[in-house]
């Protein structure tokens, strides 16, 4: 009897230690795949961001990263996007989610009071791409970039 309760027991915890290592963070996304043969990742960092506060408004922006997986072979492009589909992570908001035929695009915000934070743009399909924008921007600071280029 106790060997049979001391099975279930180990059977739950295995069942729910997967789950939980199935579920992927934004971090462990980016980290997993920028290393990934064929992926290009553009960076730019806090130094590059205000050399370009000289010539334009960043918005509070300090740094950008892309990840694109123009070059890859279809089973990185496949893990991607069963990575995006099995995202949670409890630090980001989704601010919009849509899906079309073959195509999923997230965005996601962190938030810090009235400021966001980092702002995430996953899409998924045939052409996957990854964007990180990090900094402290302001809503307003977005409307008025919209507002510019109606």
């Amino acid at each position: 009897m106790k060997s049979k309760k001391l099975v279930i027991i180990l059977l739950t915890i295995v069942c729910f230690s997967s789950a939980m290592y199935s579920q992927q963070s934004v971090d462990r996304i980016f980290a997993e795949f920028a290393k990934e043969k064929g992926v290009v990742r553009v960076g730019l960092g806090k130094f590059t961001m205000s050399l370009a506060s000289l010539f334009t408004d960043v918005m509070g922006v300090d740094g950008v990263e892309v990840l694109s997986f123009d070059e890859c072979n279809l089973s990185v492009k496949e893990r991607l996007n069963a990575a995006i589909t099995s995202l949670k992570d409890k630090d980001y908001e989704t601010l919009i989610s849509v899906n079309e035929d073959t195509e999923r695009t997230k965005i996601l915000v962190k938030t810090d009071g009235e400021s966001i934070r980092e702002l995430i743009v996953m899409t998924s399909g045939d052409d996957p791409v990854l964007v990180r924008i990090k900094g402290k921007i302001k809503p307003s600071d977005i409307e008025n970039v919209i507002n510019k280029n109606k």
